[in-house]
């Protein structure tokens, strides 16, 4: 069985796999599919192809379950959504229960001795029922979340959970809301989740939870009710304090406001040191005003309802990443690669996290984002934290017997990221697409951004805004920029943030450039004129905002659209008829005449023309009718 070399999880969801002998695989974004591509033996033709496999997840051969399994593993570690196949589950990681889990209950600050908490710096929070678990880190910039969840289901039955999950809380919520603010709060919640689903859970630790206690509401009935059992697998996610769901904002705040009781410090100093104000201040404040209840992500289905936006094409950056030639860009979200865990966060808060595996971890974020990176560590006599900030330009050099190299996995990183950088700056709208994040109603219809304003300066260039704040120049000398800008922003200054602080340059002879928007160089007056007109669009709020149609509007557009297309065949399929009816009647010997440009159509028919056209179409069905009834006899 072969090790990997290197596992990555792109922007929409999807899965690439290097192993150690050559092979690679490919998992579909919703886990369902895979393309497994068998390593070239050492004395293969240059032009052999590769052997390859593509199978259905659920019925995966056994030579390749194994590798399957650990990739699946990855891919739901890191995903809003986890596919968990009941066929390649092994039997140990599963558990039938009798109870239909819908929900998880969190401790209360108020009654809870959340001091019991601590295990050698890290904290521990645990719901009340046992069926969901919080790990959060000693150095407080990412945790774990375990909790069981039921196996994948088909769409039919998948759906239908759906339904009843959103029905429960809708009337458990209902139920509560003279009572108390929670029922606010949860449904917030619940359309967070329903819209978003940014971050995913996975399989990770397997073992057996604590004894659950049976669940009562506060008007003493229980939340679980079902007549039949379900297989429930336990599912481990991973996330960035940076970066998380909305439904462990309350127990990771829970963590925090413990790690904070076990240090004795004051709590708003050291929320504004580690940068978790907005995570645990409110709670502090006033922690009857926050949900205690979450609601777990439910397993996809077993079947995709988009399988042609599965991507069966390998990325090939890893493999050529001096010749910046790549034959199907996305943006890289999660990698592994040699035991150092990379992870990039793309948003408005654009973040780089290097995780070692030392305890440790490096940071970019903001305006030093690929340029400054800061590390993190604990010392472990005086359990200190120990800050230290490392330039790209300046690293320092490789230290005999440390188990990995500061300048090697930074490098790599800058790498990475510039590589996200030009995908980003790309005029290429569908790397984020993804097969299961359609709305259903949609049937996996691509929906790609839109142009919003064009304008063309004389002399100058042509500039195109499009719907994703993605802006591209052509300049008349045949240099073309393309850069992200937030016009929803009335501040005028450079959005560092989410522009990425780059733009990406291309020259007449097609070479593209990744240039910095603070140190344009010879570039200068083409990153100052692109900004300028984004500027001046920005003041003067010419961009129209762009609302995305709802599915039934464009469904009844596309009626519409086709109706007229109807209309439109019917009206020239009788034009025709009685346009040639009127030009024989005009012309009885025969020769065509051609209508010159000057010459104007006739507006009126004539009634001869409709009564003859019509005593042809009555002659011809008569004979049809002769010549069916003379073939019948």
């Amino acid at each position: 069985m072969e090790a990997e070399s290197l596992m990555v999880l792109y922007a929409d969801d999807s899965v690439e796999v290097h192993y150690a002998g050559g092979s690679r695989l490919l998992l579909s974004p919703c886990g369902c599919e895979y393309l497994y591509e068998a390593a070239l033996p050492a004395a293969a033709h240059p032009l052999q192809p590769a052997e390859t496999t593509r199978q259905r997840v659920a019925f995966v051969v056994s030579a390749y379950r194994e590798q399957l399994l650990r990739a699946l593993d990855f891919r739901n570690k890191f995903s809003s959504r986890p596919y968990l196949p009941s066929r390649v589950i092994p039997p140990e990681r599963k558990k039938i229960l009798f109870s239909d889990i819908l929900e998880i209950r969190w401790p209360d600050p108020a009654v809870a001795d959340l001091t019991r908490c601590i295990d050698n710096g890290s904290v521990k929070i645990s719901s009340v029922d046992g069926y969901a678990h919080l790990y959060l880190s000693e150095l407080q910039q990412e945790f774990t979340v375990e909790f069981l969840r039921k196996v994948s289901q088909s769409s039919a039955a998948s759906l239908h959970s759906s339904q009843k999950n959103s029905n429960y809380q809708t009337g458990d919520q209902y139920e509560k809301s003279s009572k108390n603010s929670v029922a606010e709060m949860s449904l917030k919640q619940m359309r967070i989740e329903n819209k978003k689903n940014e971050h995913g859970c996975a399989e990770g630790k397997y073992r057996e939870p604590t004894k659950a206690k049976e669940q009562k509401d506060r008007d003493g009935g229980p939340l679980f009710y079902t007549n039949c059992s379900s297989e429930y697998t336990w599912v481990t996610q991973r996330w960035s304090v940076s970066s998380y769901p909305e439904e462990w904002k309350y127990p990771l705040s829970l963590a925090l406001m413990c790690y904070n009781l076990d240090t004795v410090k004051n709590v708003m100093k050291t929320c504004e040191k580690n940068s978790h104000t907005s995570i645990e201040a409110d709670v502090l404040i006033d922690p009857k005003t926050h949900v205690t209840v979450s609601h777990l992500p439910t397993a996809l289905p077993l079947s995709c309802r988009a399988p042609h936006l599965h991507r069966w094409t390998f990325c090939d950056f890893f493999q050529n990443q001096d010749t910046e030639k790549y034959s199907c860009p996305q943006l890289i979200q999660i990698l592994w690669c040699h035991g150092v865990f990379y992870r990039f966060i793309h948003g408005r808060t654009n973040i780089t996290e290097i995780y070692p595996g030392d305890n440790s971890f490096f940071k970019s974020e903001g305006a030093f984002l690929g340029n400054y990176f800061v590390h993190y560590a604990i010392q472990k006599g005086t359990k200190k934290r120990e800050e230290k900030m490392y330039s790209v330009n300046s690293l320092p050099p490789d230290v005999p017997g440390n188990p990995y190299s500061i300048s090697s996995i930074i490098t790599q990183a800058t790498k990475i990221l510039q590589y996200c950088y030009k995908t980003k700056l790309s005029l290429t709208h569908n790397y984020y697409l993804c097969c299961w994040k359609m709305v259903p109603e949609t049937d996996g219809r691509e929906m790609l951004p839109v142009s919003l304003y064009e304008k063309v300066i004389p002399s100058i260039g042509r500039l195109v805004v499009y719907s994703d704040h993605k802006v591209h120049a052509a300049f008349w000398d045949g240099m073309t920029l393309n850069m992200v800008w937030d016009f929803s922003s009335s501040c005028s200054k450079i959005q560092v943030n989410e522009g990425v602080g780059w733009c990406k340059l291309t020259t007449p002879d097609g070479v593209q450039q990744l240039i910095q928007i603070s140190h344009p160089g010879i570039y200068e007056r083409y990153i100052r004129t692109a900004i300028e007109w984004c500027q001046s669009l920005n003041e003067r709020k010419e961009i129209p905002e762009y609302t995305a149609h709802s599915v039934t509007e464009e469904n009844w557009s596309a009626d519409a659209e086709l109706e007229k297309i109807q209309r439109f065949n019917f009206l020239l399929d009788n034009n025709s008829v009685l346009e040639g009816t009127c030009a024989a009647k005009n012309n009885p010997s025969g020769i065509t005449v051609r209508k010159t440009e000057n010459e104007s159509e006739p507006e009126e028919i004539s009634e001869g023309c409709i009564l003859e056209a019509l005593e042809k179409t009555s002659k011809v069905i008569q004979d049809i009718e002769s010549l069916l009834a003379a073939s019948g006899k």
